[in-house]
């Protein structure tokens, strides 16, 4: 990891916020972290019996849990992610940067057990304020729901956004139904009457296999092909016109890269085009919701050969003042600030990416 940002070193003004880092995965230090914050019946559960494990997430992967192999702090301090003062030190303080979203990606999402999944969110998001953003004034975080049981999601949901460190919601991109499903409203709904995105991130456990042929064989495959997983949500939340019916919602899409977008709208363009009848409900072309409506994260940016196939790629997706800069901290696949976009942009591009979108984005 290379010892300064200049990105952020050069000419910061008074009072901008110059690096925002909209993704960044704290983690607890033992299971109970965060069941003490529990109630003792659910803290009881948690100790004893846990939470559901992801499906399909026995592939072994190149780096342990996920983590870069320098992002281990200090023996007995925990493991990637969970020692605040280690975070400072090698991401907030070694690139400068102003502001850090925090998406703690959990098993409330995932869980079953609908009861424990709002009793495990609740905890965590207290969790979340008590020890990680109360302590560090640089970080925001991401309410934690429990996305299967959308009205405890949007009573937690109201309950946090009362407090001005969390910014957003998050899910993960596999979940049970494709969520523009009717099932979903209640979140969607108590997310944009507070003014909340909705964050959408790489993972989770989903219904079944990703994919439309089965289980894949390689950790590769399910790495490279969960994109296909957030052309399914685009998708959902589109025709079933979700953005009619909550016409504040927005979408942030986090991990998923966004190369594959600019075909997907020209493809949903033209089967709406063909087969509006169908969908009565949708007022205008499927490209004016996404464009409208959607942000995505950098990280991981998509890197053709040749520098200028990145331009044409920004070009076609006419969405640069919808990306944010993401490391991923502290997984393997981090992208320093100094060199996460593949091309040079002009500095008036990427200053926004860096900073400018998120600020506006999550009212900074």
């Amino acid at each position: 990891m290379p010892g300064a940002n200049p990105v952020a070193a050069e000419g910061r003004g008074e009072g901008s916020l110059r690096l925002i880092d909209c993704d960044v995965h704290p983690q607890p230090r033992g299971r109970m972290a965060v069941g003490r914050y529990m109630p003792l019946h659910w803290r009881r559960h948690h100790e004893t019996i846990g939470a559901r494990g992801p499906a399909g997430a026995t592939y072994p992967r190149a780096f342990e849990m996920g983590a870069r192999a320098d992002s281990w702090p200090p023996e007995g301090r925990g493991a990637p992610g969970a020692d605040l003062l280690f975070l400072r030190e090698q991401l907030l303080d070694a690139w400068h940067i102003d502001v850090a979203i925090l998406n703690a990606l959990g098993a409330a999402g995932r869980e079953r057990n609908l009861e424990y999944a709002a009793a495990l969110a609740a905890a965590t998001n207290d969790w979340l304020q008590a020890e990680w953003l109360d302590p560090e004034p640089r970080l925001r975080a991401s309410i934690v729901v429990p996305t299967e049981a959308p009205d405890l999601a949007a009573a937690e949901i109201r309950r946090c956004a009362r407090r001005k460190a969390f910014v957003q919601v998050i899910l993960n991109v596999r979940s049970s139904e494709p969520l523009g499903r009717r099932r979903y409203w209640p979140l969607l709904e108590a997310a944009a009457e507070n003014d909340l995105p909705v964050g959408i991130h790489f993972g989770g456990a989903g219904g079944g296999p990703f994919t439309g042929a089965g289980w894949p064989s390689f950790y590769i495959e399910d790495h490279a092909g969960m994109a296909a997983v957030f052309q399914t949500q685009v998708t959902s939340l589109v025709c079933k016109g979700v953005f009619e019916r909550f016409p504040a919602l927005r979408v942030v899409l986090i991990e998923g890269g966004f190369a594959w977008l600019p075909p997907l709208i020209w493809r949903l363009d033209n089967a709406w085009r063909a087969m509006r009848d169908e969908l009565p409900h949708l007022r205008r072309p499927p490209s004016e919701y996404i464009r409208g409506r959607f942000w995505l994260t950098t990280q991981p940016v998509e890197e053709p050969p040749r520098p200028v196939h990145f331009h044409q790629l920004l070009s076609h997706l006419g969405m640069s003042d919808r990306l944010l800069f993401a490391t991923d901290y502290p997984h393997w696949d981090f992208d320093a600030p100094d060199s996460a976009l593949p091309a040079r942009l002009d500095p008036q591009t990427k200053a926004a990416i860096m900073g400018g979108n998120a600020r506006q984005l999550y009212r900074l």
